[in-house]
């Protein structure tokens, strides 16, 4: 069983498995129940495994008693669980017994749940009938690494980015989803300082508050025309842990090209935001890498831990030059978990109707109107992606010498 769906197993005595585990994670057709829709409370047996390929890998075994060991029946998430709680779990849990519980979702995926649909009233007033508006937008779950998850009502196949999943997420839409293996991480390793650790801690404020602090001032004492200019001369290359989306290189090493002597506070906040803006490059590279395969994405939603930091949001509006919608519920994979007890519990009759009723927008980020920052960004864009080519070249120069 993949975790969540232990969980729900645990609290309800039913072992069916989720539409979002098993597609995501082992390999199931979802689309095998496309015959069915989520308000359809038929029959949930397992009919998307691929018994062909258990046998040619050597697990056959897996097939055996209807697929007994890997779940004999899979449903949408949100869909009632047995009889809700078990008495041992609702003591355990000190809830009471019966208590609705619905089909798990992977925690970045009850993110997206929780955030997809937050939007403002005018946009859904504009396309509220309009099953195609969902489409247009990518929720990015930030946090130690970064989900970027958007939806599609046809399966679109896209190099470097996984799925299509039918109905992984929301609902009979297909499910793309691209990643980075080291964002809130990545940021860490790179402000790594004892130092600044401290003091952050002796004003009660987060090193990155710090930090942004002392970027503004460097861009008033340097007379810069704008907070990002300050890293004219250093590049990043973010990929410290490899590269998940879109190249799908496990292989691919980080880059910082701009190094100096200079040890001071001043020139790590630099570096800081040198790395902001290569994480924004990196999903800029994703976004247009998906809008290439048939993706029309305009609007990006983020929650986590990293979307409560502001330089980061307006870095990101910046580069990709789209608006940036965060949720008024500030723990959105939380909320996506509510929504599933609610959809379970039939307060709404589906996950969409509950989204829509439960996720609300918060404030919106919108790039700058400024060209020079525009200009500006897409020539550091220029060199991120020529950083990556030069790596590979670097690997394919030492492979040769050491064959």
């Amino acid at each position: 069983m993949d975790l969540s769906d232990w969980l729900s197993y645990r609290a309800t005595g039913d072992d069916t498995r989720s539409l979002c585990t098993t597609v995501c994670k082992w390999t199931y057709l979802g689309h095998a129940h496309m015959q069915l829709s989520e308000k359809d409370s038929g029959d949930m047996e397992a009919c998307g495994w691929d018994d062909d390929f258990w046998e040619e890998i050597g697990l056959a075994d897996l097939v055996d008693g209807h697929h007994a060991k890997i779940g004999r029946s899979v449903a949408f998430p949100g869909h009632p669980l047995g009889t809700g709680l078990t008495p041992v779990a609702a003591k355990e849990l000190g809830l009471i017994a019966g208590t609705p519980v619905g089909t798990s979702l992977i925690d970045a995926h009850a993110g997206g749940v929780g955030v997809i649909e937050s939007v403002p009233e005018s946009q859904t007033e504009d396309k509220e009938n309009d099953k195609e508006a969902i489409c247009h937008r990518m929720v990015l779950v930030c946090g130690t690494s970064t989900c970027h998850m958007a939806v599609a009502q046809s399966k679109l196949f896209i190099p470097g980015v996984w799925g299509p999943f039918w109905s992984a997420m929301v609902p009979e839409y297909w499910l793309t989803e691209g990643g980075q293996s080291a964002t809130g991480a990545l940021l860490d390793h790179v402000i790594a300082s004892p130092l600044l650790a401290n003091r952050a801690a002796s004003q009660s404020v987060s090193v990155f508050e710090l930090l942004n602090k002392l970027l503004e001032s460097l861009k008033h004492d340097l007379n810069t025309p704008f907070l990002a200019a300050l890293t004219e001369n250093v590049h990043v290359l973010p990929d410290f842990h490899g590269n998940r989306s879109p190249l799908a290189d496990p292989l691919a090493k980080g880059v910082i090209c701009g190094l100096t002597l200079d040890s001071s506070e001043k020139q790590l906040a630099l570096l800081y935001l040198a790395t902001v803006q290569s994480l924004a490059y990196g999903t800029r590279h994703i976004v247009e890498h998906c809008n290439a395969h048939g993706h029309r994405i305009d609007t990006l939603l983020a929650c986590g831990g990293l979307a409560k930091n502001p330089l980061f949001l307006q870095e990101h509006a910046d580069i990709i030059g789209c608006p940036i919608i965060l949720p008024r519920e500030s723990e959105s994979v939380l909320l996506g978990a509510a929504i599933l007890g609610a959809v379970a519990a039939k307060k709404y009759s589906s996950l969409g109707e509950a989204m829509k009723a439960m996720n609300a927008a918060g404030l919106v980020i919108h790039p700058s109107n400024d060209l020079r920052i525009k200009k500006y960004h897409d020539a550091k864009y220029r060199i991120f992606r020529e950083l990556y080519e030069q790596h590979l070249a670097q690997r394919s120069v030492m492979a040769d010498a050491l064959a």
